[in-house]
């Protein structure tokens, strides 16, 4: 019988025996990009020497005019020592109004100011109809407790509260009370306008990772790939490099300081894709968000762009990345601003006066954002879907939580090992089969080999009110 090959490939085996070829293989087969760095680069790395343990300590100085500059180390203005808890709440007037019913209940509240008296309720109807008159014959007072300040703030009469340490006029913006705080001196000076200092403790540590494979050495020397050793080498690693990404990210995502929420939403369990209740942020959302970053003196990543010769070259604020997962577009390209206009600049209008940012999209208000594949959400923790959804992702019967993740400079660290404070280092073993390691009692021919891949990471968050998340939920 002459010897056929037949089709293999179509099921139908060959005169001579199997073949297992019976496609054109490529010594250099095609392969994978490897993904990008989208999260480690942006980090602050320390690098831990050896023999001082698995623990990273920074101090953090807080700013003396800084509501988080706690302290009772402080003396006012009037000579009287400050003690740290206290609250100072400032009225806007010297009368206020309440309603007749809570008259006697206000005047109680606002008078547990440390025993003192100085509001009086009025008749009834004395503010208007259903509303009594309270008057003050001060418009501050200092509460020993937060109860008793969130009583009064409760009233909803106007009130101010601050917390009363050794840090001048903390983080206050009120005309009125930076007035009243200035550290002005008189003649003799005397012993008044002590400061005092607070910092924090940052601490990171880091955990030790790793996988391995193992394999015999019939897999390497009858496979039908001569270069098997060298792919499942670069397999490891890019998946090593993988976790260690999503290591950061998770870090990141659990650490952001500023949360808000799309719609009316207050929380991640109540992001909701039912009609009436959607939770997409929209401009105002994103403005508010940058507000935030900018009283946190979040610095921009990116200058302005103000255009180039280049036809349709549109400009651009200089911004902030905010970065997003694939499932977002839709949502970042239908949004419109204040003037109803489309609020969406793709990138494709103003690469040309910069460089753009790995996986960079486009640009909506102080933000540019940049689309990154492996992005994480939190899958069924929304709301319950119950009949009415718009369109949006669900798991379980409860919406999907997408967050949209901005990263200001200088917020965080990754901690390592024995690195270069660049990049991860990965430490890889490799044993072949039949070398001198392999022979084992539980081997004693050799025939197994193995390869393991392990490194460290470790987090630390630096400033905590850079980094951001808008909770959003996604379209289908």
């Amino acid at each position: 019988m002459t010897l056929q090959y037949k089709d293999p490939a179509g099921g139908t085996p060959s005169t001579m025996g199997t073949q297992f070829r019976t496609d054109l293989y490529h010594a250099k087969a095609l392969q994978e990009a490897a993904k990008e760095q989208y999260f480690s680069q942006k980090a602050d790395v320390r690098t831990m020497p050896k023999n001082m343990g698995k623990k990273i300590v920074q101090y953090h100085y807080i700013p003396i005019l800084d509501a988080r500059n706690l302290n009772d180390q402080g003396i006012d203005a009037a000579g009287a020592l400050i003690t740290m808890g206290e609250f100072s709440v400032t009225f806007p007037r010297t009368v206020v109004t309440v309603t007749n019913a809570t008259k006697a209940a206000a005047a109680t509240a606002i008078n547990a100011n440390v025993g003192a008296s100085f509001a009086t309720a009025g008749a009834d109807d004395s503010g208007g109809a259903g509303l009594a008159e309270i008057t003050l014959t001060q418009l501050s007072a200092v509460y020993a407790t937060g109860g008793a300040k969130d009583a009064v703030l409760a009233l909803n009469v106007g009130a101010g509260a601050e917390v009363r340490s050794g840090n001048l006029y903390s983080s206050s913006k009120d005309v009125g009370a930076i007035s009243g705080k200035m550290p002005a001196l008189s003649e003799n000076g005397g012993r008044v306008n002590k400061v005092g200092f607070t910092r924090l403790d940052l601490e990171g540590t880091f955990q030790k990772y790793g996988f391995f494979d193992e394999y015999n050495a019939e897999s390497m020397n009858f496979d039908t790939d001569s270069e098997l050793e060298m792919h499942i080498t670069r397999e490891m690693v890019m998946a090593a490099n993988e976790i260690n990404e999503d290591l950061v990210q998770i870090d990141l995502l659990n650490n952001a300081g500023v949360e808000r929420f799309g719609g009316i939403a207050a929380s991640k369990a109540e992001i909701s894709g039912e009609t009436g209740s959607i939770s997409v942020p929209d401009y105002d959302d994103f403005m508010r968000l940058a507000i935030d970053l900018y009283n946190n003196r979040t610095p921009k990543h990116t200058t302005m762009i103000t255009g180039s010769r280049m036809t349709d070259t549109k400009t651009i604020d200089d911004a902030m990345f905010m970065h997003i997962g694939s499932e977002m577009i839709p949502t970042v390209k239908k949004m419109v601003d204040s003037f109803n206009n489309p609020a969406f600049v793709a990138a494709r209008h103003y690469a040309a006066g910069t460089t753009l940012a790995r996986g960079e999209i486009g640009s909506v208000g102080d933000f540019r954002l940049i689309v990154v594949p492996e992005m994480m959400n939190w899958s069924g923790a929304g709301a319950l879907e119950t009949g009415a959804n718009a369109g949006y992702r669900t798991t379980g019967g409860r919406y999907d939580v997408c967050p949209m993740l901005v990263i200001g400079d200088s917020s965080f660290t990754t901690i390592g090992f024995q690195t270069d404070g660049k990049q991860v280092k990965f430490k890889i073993k490799h044993r072949a089969p039949e070398s001198d390691g392999a022979y084992t009692e539980s081997d004693p021919f050799g025939e197994k080999g193995f390869m393991s891949i392990k490194w460290y990471y470790g987090f630390m968050p630096l400033r905590k009110e850079r980094i951001a998340i808008m909770y959003s939920v996604a379209e289908m």
